[in-house]
């Protein structure tokens, strides 16, 4: 890692030199909620002032720019004797201004599966090799939690990653590529000053988190609780609209469509997301569903994102953002749901 110090005048520089040669993006407001504050979401931008990068947090996360919604895998032409194939992965060189902590470290699990797993997706790489990410840190919001899932420092999955010392940015410059663009722009090496300004900025950073939970044990916790009372009473709150996993921005499950066009000429094969909280995400042909229950989808969820995942690669998927609590149209939220089931665990001893 290189380490760099530069004004805000020039990194506004920097960045609409990145703006005038790629496809950028960048939080932008797009709503307001009913309580007033601001929603933002990741949008194109023109120019570096369109940006608020002093936003909260994004509305969705930056999942979608990697695993959309849905997407086309194949196409097929068929003629009488014969047919063809089509698949294309190709992204243009894209730019993401702006990228929480949380949200780069939710990209090095996706990456753990889509790009290191067994079975690689070259959709998926071929749209994170091709986007440069400028990741920026922030005043955590009441409800994060990220700092208790280890996620509040981000050391790799970026680019160029911003500290904000009130008029000037700590660079710390993870790529070859980061580096040579920033030979287009006046930067200093950072000063004993700046070193003991970064380390304030981080410690103010941590001391501002508000929420924690208590994931020391969770995996054993989980095991221990499998059967508990506790998934029936938020179970029964939840509605299994997938909100849940629509704004995560790490929970990866999908489904895939065959459609065939009615002149039988032409098919193709599509990927959607999905989400293991849907009614018929575990149906199967026949009609048998293994989780047919509310409680039983939404416990797989919790399994996944605490247990599953840390068994498999050491860690768990979640990180801490909160998104699913804070768009969960039941008012479902994971620091209450493991709240409960240490609460019971302890009542019992």
């Amino acid at each position: 890692m290189i380490y760099k110090v530069i004004t805000k005048k020039e990194f506004k520089k920097f960045v609409n030199g990145l703006i005038n040669s790629n496809e950028t993006f960048g939080p932008r407001q797009v709503n307001t909620a009913k309580d007033g504050k601001p929603i933002y979401q990741f949008k194109e931008v023109h120019s570096f002032d369109e940006m608020e990068l002093d936003y909260t947090l994004s509305y969705s996360s930056l999942k979608n720019f990697f695993l959309p919604f849905r997407e086309v895998l194949s196409r097929y032409n068929f003629t009488d004797d014969n047919w063809e194939q089509e698949i294309e992965y190709r992204v243009n060189p894209r730019v993401i201004v702006g990228v929480r902590a949380c949200d780069i470290n939710a990209l090095c699990k996706l990456d753990d599966i889509f790009v290191n797993g067994s079975f690689p997706s070259p959709y998926y790489i071929a749209r994170r090799n091709n986007t440069f990410l400028i990741g920026m840190d922030h005043l955590p919001m009441d409800d994060c939690f990220c700092m208790s899932m280890g996620e509040l420092v981000v050391r790799q999955g970026f680019n160029l990653f911003c500290t904000d010392l009130g008029d000037r940015y700590y660079l710390s410059i993870n790529s070859s590529k980061a580096f040579n663009f920033l030979r287009n722009v006046k930067t200093t090496d950072p000063t004993d000053k700046d070193d003991r300004q970064w380390l304030e900025r981080r410690n103010l950073i941590k001391r501002s988190f508000n929420t924690t939970v208590d994931t020391s044990s969770l995996p054993n916790l989980l095991d221990i609780e499998f059967d508990s009372p506790i998934w029936e009473k938020w179970g029964d709150k939840c509605l299994n609209c997938g909100t849940c996993a629509m704004v995560c921005p790490t929970c990866y499950c999908y489904g895939i469509e065959e459609s065939i066009d009615v002149s039988l000429k032409s098919s193709r094969r599509e990927r959607f997301q999905h989400s293991c909280t849907v009614v018929d995400f575990a149906e199967v042909a026949g009609g048998h569903n293994f989780r047919p229950s509310k409680e039983a989808r939404l416990k797989y969820r919790y399994y996944h994102h605490y247990h599953g995942f840390a068994e498999n690669a050491d860690e768990q998927i979640c990180v801490g953002c909160n998104r699913c609590g804070r768009n969960c149209l039941a008012g479902i939220n994971p620091k209450d749901v493991i709240d409960d089931l240490l609460m019971e665990k302890t009542d019992e001893v």
